[in-house]
């Protein structure tokens, strides 16, 4: 009784790259190379009319970026899983593929070893992120959580909780109007909380503001883990 092979299409403007991808998925009957393609353009076509169960895609293609690409799949062919193979280890990268609905992350010196367990997990449901990569998202979370655990500034415990609060808004970006309206209080009364601010945390200006948040962890500059 045969077995259906998973079909798999690959993305890459490097047609050694490409041949190298098949060749690792040649020595494996479960797997079936069903298309190619060197732009993005191809790659969109390929998820579009092929329908393949998993497309390989690199993040830097003619015409177009691999994180653009992947974010068309996931519209067109929700069920094909996308997995990112790339030479590429930025974690703002990373970040941002995985953002655009792929669902693997593979480096390129990687992939012989890798390129197999991507696809097994993908094809389960889970995201796969490449062992090359794993140490240096964890040293980021753990930055992340020192900011979120370390000592504060006795200063900042100075500020009565709605100068606490008034601070973390304005970290965010809003308006004075805007946290009037939120906080059901007039556009003087923030202004004078803000001046309050500032004065007890020894701070000049804005910028200088949502620096001290971001150096205390109440507001976070780097979503991306870049």
């Amino acid at each position: 009784m045969s077995t259906k092979r998973t079909r798999i299409a690959i993305a890459d403007d490097h047609g050694l790259m490409r041949q190298g991808l098949a060749a690792i998925l040649a020595a494996d009957p479960r797997f079936e190379v069903v298309g190619e393609a060197a732009d993005a353009a191809g790659a969109v076509g390929l998820a579009r009319d092929l329908a393949p169960d998993v497309l390989l895609l690199d993040v830097g293609l003619a015409g177009g970026s691999g994180v653009d690409v992947a974010g068309r799949v996931a519209g067109l062919a929700p069920e094909c899983r996308v997995v990112m193979v790339t030479m590429h280890a930025r974690l703002d990268l990373v970040a941002a593929c995985f953002r655009a609905g792929a669902m693997g992350y593979v480096v390129k010196d990687s992939a012989a070893t890798s390129l197999v367990a991507a696809i097994e997990a993908v094809l389960r449901g889970e995201r796969y992120l490449d062992a090359a990569i794993t140490p240096q998202v964890l040293l980021r979370l753990d930055e992340y959580a020192a900011r979120k655990t370390g000592p504060r500034d006795p200063a900042y415990d100075s500020l009565t909780r709605r100068e606490q609060q008034i601070l973390r808004l304005l970290a965010e970006g809003r308006s004075v109007a805007a946290i009037a309206t939120e906080l059901f209080i007039s556009k003087k009364t923030v202004e004078n909380h803000r001046a309050n601010i500032c004065g007890k945390l020894g701070l000049a200006n804005l910028a200088e503001l949502v620096r001290y948040a971001a150096r205390l962890g109440i507001v976070d500059l780097d979503d991306d883990l870049s």
